[in-house]
């Protein structure tokens, strides 16, 4: 596993950003900037965000540099203001009107920055009758039917962690919003604008093939009764003999054929066409898998082309050798995490620092961006 430091910053150096201290994920779309190089500085407020996470450990604000604002205090929004005319891009992830009643909204901010790029992350967005309404990633997935897809038809939906409300649909769809916005802003004649990145959009956008599938009449509006859902006998995963998983993707004719005669049912099973025998077809395959270990399955397959794979815990991860050859994992002041992605051939990306201490470069900010006020802020509300 690699280890990081002070290394290349990656294709957005020279970018500023001001993230406003939130949950989930506007923080990670911050750090995706920080990863890719953007001066992000965190605008922390005084105490903390109360979520009971080390600050040390919060590994979603590595890259980053951190001040501390009251932004209730009197001069707290004028100096978010100051930090906002020399940025790129603010991200924010309050619910609607809250930025607007602190004093730091798109209208004041873009007043003093006309190329500024406003992004705002939230759940159900600006706008619409759930806009005030208080949620996380599992109601956001539920609404737009993704969550619906996700375990077996038998069981309740399966809870995929937040990875694709907050994270996939948006983090990701903030950043490229962001992005885009900026090409525009940086065009001759472009301004700065507002991203509404809803994470209710992001997640329908998700799955866009798949209504289209049903539209087509080759998905079925129901559990684990897809090719891509589980409901497939070639698509999913199946324990081994010491209580482990294997899992199964052979779609293609020829990796299925691969995957059968190293499985060793290739002359017993049948078709896998015959829809009608797919219950029969994942029993002979479950059977199987549960003669050996999973250490065993995974030097069967090694080597072949039938798309079976160790299904992984996070801590065994990054020593896979495939893994640690790309150095997918890399290590930087004792913690192990993702690398930054994705990879760039002329402006490398590294983790350079780690989790950022709220308010730990508040006089190093100051300077950099030349907005003095945050010296009198850091004196007035430092505990």
């Amino acid at each position: 596993m690699a280890s990081t430091g002070n290394g290349p910053r990656g294709p957005l150096d020279g970018l500023r950003v001001v993230e406003l201290a939130g949950i989930g994920p506007g923080p990670f779309a911050a750090m995706l900037l920080a990863d890719l190089g953007a001066d992000v500085v965190r605008v922390d407020r005084p105490g903390g965000a109360g979520l009971g996470i080390d600050p040390a450990r919060d590994l979603t604000n590595r890259n980053k540099r951190s001040v501390l604002v009251d932004l209730k205090a009197p001069d707290g929004p004028a100096t978010v203001l100051d930090l906002a005319a020399c940025a790129d891009v603010l991200i924010e992830g309050y619910r609607p009107g809250v930025a607007e009643r602190l004093g730091v909204g798109p209208e004041a901010c873009l007043a003093r920055n006309p190329k500024l790029v406003y992004g705002r992350m939230t759940g159900w967005g600006q706008d619409g009758p759930l806009a005030e309404r208080a949620g996380h990633d599992i109601a956001y997935i539920a609404l737009t039917g993704t969550l619906s897809m996700i375990g077996r038809p038998d069981e309740p939906p399966t809870v995929p962690a937040n990875l694709v409300g907050d994270y996939a649909g948006g983090s990701l769809y903030l950043v490229i919003g962001i992005l885009a916005a900026l090409q525009h802003a940086r065009t001759p004649g472009g301004t700065g604008q507002v991203v509404d990145a809803a994470i209710v959009d992001g997640a329908a956008h998700l799955a866009t093939m798949i209504h289209g599938m049903l539209a087509a009449g080759s998905w079925q509006d129901r559990r684990g009764a897809n090719l891509l859902d589980g409901g497939c006998p070639f698509y999913g995963s199946y324990e081994t003999a010491d209580g482990q998983y294997m899992a199964v993707g052979p779609l293609e004719q020829r990796f299925y054929d691969a995957f059968v005669r190293l499985l060793g049912i290739a002359d017993t099973v049948p078709d896998r066409n015959d829809l009608a025998r797919w219950d029969e077809l994942r029993a002979a395959v479950a059977d199987r898998f549960r003669t050996r270990t999973r250490a065993e399955w995974t030097e069967v397959f090694d080597g072949s082309d039938a798309c079976v794979a160790p299904v992984l815990s996070l801590r065994e991860a990054p020593h896979h050798p495939h893994l640690a050859a790309r150095a997918t994992f890399v290590e930087h002041g004792g913690l192990t995490q993702p690398a930054p992605a994705p990879r760039f051939s002329a402006t490398p990306t590294s983790v350079r620092t780690g989790p950022v201490l709220p308010g730990a470069d508040t006089e190093a900010v100051a300077a950099d961006w030349d907005v003095p006020g945050l010296r009198t802020t850091r004196k007035d509300t430092t505990p």
